[in-house]
């Protein structure tokens, strides 16, 4: 067997026979632990989003759960008894004076005009022509005057007794009220309209209200 000294080793090493060892650098273990480390944490990781998708599709989901109950509690909203309106809000035609005015050229319009709203149970006031600021200058049915808050009790059920009139607010201290005849007027409502008109004028309107279903 021969012995060699391979080069640049200076005579240190001595290596006999036939086979040359190998060479190798010394291992780093630091390196093998964090790359050990990280592939646990990475598989952690796709294991852990597994699980997730897993409980969104088969509906396992906590939060899912607990919001599919409250979006079907459905609002509804249901008549309740209580009235915007009432009927005591209007007075009875009995309780109601009204002036009765002829604004157009046909003589006697008035007179006869207000006999008929005295049949149907309104007390009369005043009757006559009218004042020459309405003399010939209503163009509709005619025209219902009043103070203020009779807008929305006495005017009201005067004008159930005739169609299309105009209602309007003067400054008017006293409870009266005004009908001036206008050009446009043929004859007032026919009773039997005017009473069904006066009835609904008194019924109660129910209002919405609001519930939720059960859930």
């Amino acid at each position: 067997m021969s012995m060699l000294t391979p080069p640049g080793m200076g005579g240190k090493y001595r290596i006999t026979g036939d086979t040359y060892p190998r060479m190798r650098r010394p291992r780093r273990r630091g390196r093998l632990v964090l790359a050990l480390v990280a592939s646990v944490a990475a598989l952690g990781l796709v294991g852990w989003g597994t699980l997730q998708l897993i409980g969104i599709f088969t509906g396992n989901d906590d939060k899912a759960s607990a919001a599919g109950p409250k979006a079907d509690c459905a609002t509804s909203a249901s008549p309740s008894a209580s009235a915007s309106t009432s009927s005591s809000a209007y007075p009875r035609p009995a309780q109601i004076t009204v002036n009765v005015f002829n604004a157009t050229p046909r003589a006697g319009l008035a007179k006869k005009t207000a006999d008929e709203l005295k049949k149907r149970g309104f007390k009369i006031g005043d009757v006559g022509n009218a004042s020459a600021e309405f003399d010939k200058k209503v163009k509709g049915a005619g025209l219902l005057l009043g103070r203020t808050s009779a807008m929305g009790t006495s005017l009201p059920v005067l004008g159930t007794q005739l169609g299309g009139a105009e209602t309007r607010a003067d400054g008017r201290k006293g409870g009266d009220v005004d009908l001036v005849i206008g050009t446009g007027f043929k004859t007032l409502t026919k009773k039997a309209d005017a009473d069904k008109a006066l009835a609904a004028l008194g019924k109660p309107q129910p209002t919405p209200s609001s519930s939720k279903k059960a859930c």
